[in-house]
């Protein structure tokens, strides 16, 4: 089977009459693409920054936003723009994961670390949530020159962004400790938030990925919430499928 990746440019290509049947896009930029008299059936998209999809002519963009939020009570929650709809929101998304939590520790031992598609494992998922909050409270907010914990993951670009992968722990570390930690993050931001006021979520803010670009301390916490609402919408349907299979 051919593969393509980052060293591969087929920006502007045109496939007409391809056979794309099975072929699975990662981590791929499709913005602008354009598809005619194409057969879709069965296909199954993700894009976790979807601002405008049109399908038949239809920009289905705000409807697929709306089923999200009607599935996952409190995500409408996560552009909250005043400190107590903050608190509100992050209380939501705590409640929420106390319930995953629960549903995760129901299943046979040991599927907290299956993959399901090659996807990031539950654990997994839990630590890449204790990379965003060391990310975006620890260095964008709190400006801690290291502020990463050894338990956290980071995706597959990390070190070209200039992220020490040095700093985490490989192998498959203990679930027990992956939960202490995310517990221990989870309190870092439900403080944080606590203590928050309409001043301080204006303040300057240095983009920890590219300092360059201005953030404030809002958009640093809008970031940790998304990054929370989409990885939970990933480990949900991942785990329907470790259920349907145990």
């Amino acid at each position: 089977m051919a593969t393509f990746d980052r060293s591969d440019d087929v920006r502007g290509a045109r496939f007409v009459g391809a056979d794309l049947q099975g072929a699975r896009f990662t981590e791929t930029d499709l913005s602008g693409v354009v598809m005619r008299g194409v057969e879709i059936r069965d296909g199954d998209i993700d894009a976790p920054w979807l601002s405008s999809l049109r399908v038949n002519g239809v920009d289905v963009a705000p409807y697929v936003e709306a089923e999200l939020d009607r599935r996952f009570p409190g995500r409408e929650l996560r552009r909250a723009s005043t400190p107590g709809g903050l608190r509100e929101a992050w209380a939501a998304l705590e409640r929420t994961w106390s319930a995953t939590l629960t549903r995760a520790a129901a299943l046979p031992a040991g599927s907290v670390d299956i993959s399901v598609d090659g996807e990031w494992t539950f654990a997994q998922t839990l630590r890449h949530l204790i990379l965003a909050t060391n990310t975006w409270l620890g260095r964008g907010i709190l400006e801690q020159e290291q502020p990463f914990h050894p338990l956290g993951l980071a995706d597959t670009g990390a070190a070209e962004e200039g992220l020490d992968l040095t700093l985490f722990a490989t192998g498959t570390p203990p679930y027990e400790d992956i939960l202490k930690a995310r517990a221990d993050h989870q309190t870092m931001v439900r403080d944080y938030i606590a203590a928050a006021t309409f001043e301080s979520l204006q303040v300057p803010r240095k983009n920890p990925h590219a300092p360059q670009h201005p953030e404030t301390t809002l958009s640093c916490l809008h970031v940790i919430l998304e990054e929370e609402w989409e990885h939970h919408r990933y480990a949900v349907r991942d785990l329907d499928t470790l259920e349907a299979q145990s």
